[in-house]
């Protein structure tokens, strides 16, 4: 029998105590051995909860205890997860963890010190809930060069701008509609403002291109603009507007950015609506692959969780490689990054004609007291400028 303990008995924790009962037959054969929780840390106690004779509050229960093979971490937030993850290492205890933050900030720390101590450090479940995303760039993957990734890695937000859409919502009652569903923390800033699409492909963009990319340094925009009147403009060509977190390979380095844009029907993240994430490869030799799936929520993150422990109940001796060095790699500026651009401005068409030359004017019914248009494509920095030459602008959102 394989010994695990659990770090925060919260949605993510309460869902891999579940998995591993409900699944308790297939995991032991897929393990090799039958898999058992020995230890919950919480700070709380829940005495109404068979769970509560295993509850510990004290991490270094955990730590000095030699039966407990693999921990499992989904408290959230750096602090006092980094700290207690690192304890785990250092008593050679594998690691699996669904905490984006942590994995974002300390990644390549934390993999280095894995490899130090001959254990893993999982985290399968950090993007994209339980879509297999990272066991794929890790292994299935290796092939290739990954020249872009293109996802839709926030459930919150995807579920705002689907309803946005379907029922001409404003943002302020979409919100307040997703809280109520529970889509949508009370304190909704890390999803709106795109912070945690934004931590979720500075994880991709470092194994992809195996060196650490700071999500600080990544350009964020997210969704706290996007008004009714936008989604009305984007029926009237035909387009969704989604909010895409990206990284690209350019000549001379990696480029990456999270914001909205605006999809045509024949882009591959057209249809992911509601609280579904999908994410977008393009390799050099594989082509375009979509990976899909349920990207948030208590059962399909903690069936990444679970996986996670699985693989590590097989390779307890093993320490599996992951290629994510601590060197950090300089992002190249967002703005060389060529697209089309939908602009909303309080100028004439004849001052738009100026400005940006040759566009496509779109029209909207009942919407006459400003100018949508389309810009041909044209760098980040290119559009600033004839931006800054036209004035007026009230929205711009990026078109793929």
């Amino acid at each position: 029998m394989i010994q695990i303990a659990v770090m925060g008995y919260g949605t993510i924790g309460s869902g891999v105590v579940e998995v591993l009962e409900i699944n308790r037959d297939s995991i032991a054969r897929r393990a090799g051995e039958e898999i058992a929780v020995k230890y919950v840390l919480d700070l709380r106690d829940f005495p109404d909860d068979p769970i509560q004779k295993k509850i510990v509050h004290d991490y270094q229960e955990i730590v000095k205890d030699p039966q407990v093979r693999i921990v499992v971490e989904t408290m959230g937030g750096v602090e006092p997860a980094y700290t207690f993850v690192r304890a785990m290492l250092q008593a050679g205890k594998h690691v699996t963890t669904s905490n984006k933050a942590l994995v974002a900030e300390k990644g390549a720390e934390l993999i280095a010190l894995a490899r130090e101590k001959n254990v893993n450090f999982m985290f399968e479940a950090s993007v994209g809930g339980g879509i297999p995303i990272i066991r794929s760039l890790n292994s299935c993957l290796t092939a290739d060069e990954v020249e872009e990734i293109t996802g839709i890695v926030n459930g919150t937000t995807n579920y705002m701008l689907t309803r946005m859409s379907e029922e001409g919502m404003e943002f302020g009652d979409v919100l307040r509609e997703a809280q109520a569903k529970g889509y949508a923390e009370k304190d909704p800033t890390a999803d709106v403002k795109g912070y945690d699409a934004c931590r979720k492909i500075a994880i991709l963009t470092s194994l992809v291109c195996r060196q650490q990319v700071d999500f600080e340094d990544i350009h964020t925009e997210g969704i706290t603009n996007i008004s009714a009147v936008d989604i009305r403009y984007a029926k009237a060509m035909g387009r969704r507007i989604k909010l895409l977190a990206a990284s690209r390979k350019v000549e001379d380095g990696y480029v990456a950015l999270v914001a909205p844009c605006m999809l045509d029907a024949s882009h591959p993240l057209y249809n992911v609506n509601d609280v579904f994430n999908a994410i977008f490869v393009h390799g050099n030799v594989l082509g375009d692959a979509m990976f899909y799936g349920s990207g948030a929520g208590k059962l399909p993150t903690a069936s990444a969780v679970v996986a996670d422990v699985v693989e590590m109940a097989k390779h307890l001796d093993v320490n599996i490689a992951v290629d994510w060095s601590l060197g950090k790699l300089e992002l190249v500026d967002h703005r060389r990054l060529r697209s089309r651009f939908f602009v909303r401005t309080a100028a004439d068409r004849d001052a738009v004609g100026q400005a940006f030359g040759t566009v496509e004017f779109v029209t909207v019914e009942g919407i006459t007291d400003e100018c949508g248009f389309l810009t041909q494509e044209m760098s980040g920095t290119e559009y600033e400028e004839r931006a800054e030459k036209l004035g007026g602008i009230l929205q711009m959102i990026r078109v793929q």
